[in-house]
């Protein structure tokens, strides 16, 4: 059986002051299209372009459901849940590149 892997992630940009939250199939591919202007019209306006959370889910509709949920939280808890996993707020690009090989 196939082992699927779909992900939640943030992204902001340069001075934090943006959170975009979306679902993929292939993180790496998806951190990039919104790097090149080609993730979204938001994240294109807003020069959203770091990766600051990640969370994995094997199936799509639970990825879907915490996307769902997440988006409807204030600001102050999705920091929160940022700043749990990566309280330095870095790019998490590398460490998943590192992962995923």
């Amino acid at each position: 059986m196939k082992n699927y892997a779909f992900w939640l992630y943030i992204m902001t940009n340069m001075s934090h002051r943006v959170l975009y939250t979306g679902v993929t199939n292939d993180i790496l591919r998806r951190v990039h299209e919104h790097r090149e202007g080609k993730g979204s019209a938001f994240t294109t306006k807003y020069k959203v372009d770091k990766l600051v959370y990640v969370e994995r889910f094997q199936y799509i509709d639970k990825a879907i459901q915490k996307e769902t949920q997440v988006k409807t939280w204030q600001r102050a808890w999705k920091v929160e849940m940022i700043e749990t996993l990566n309280p330095g707020w870095e790019d998490l690009t590398s460490t998943l590149l590192t992962e995923t090989r």
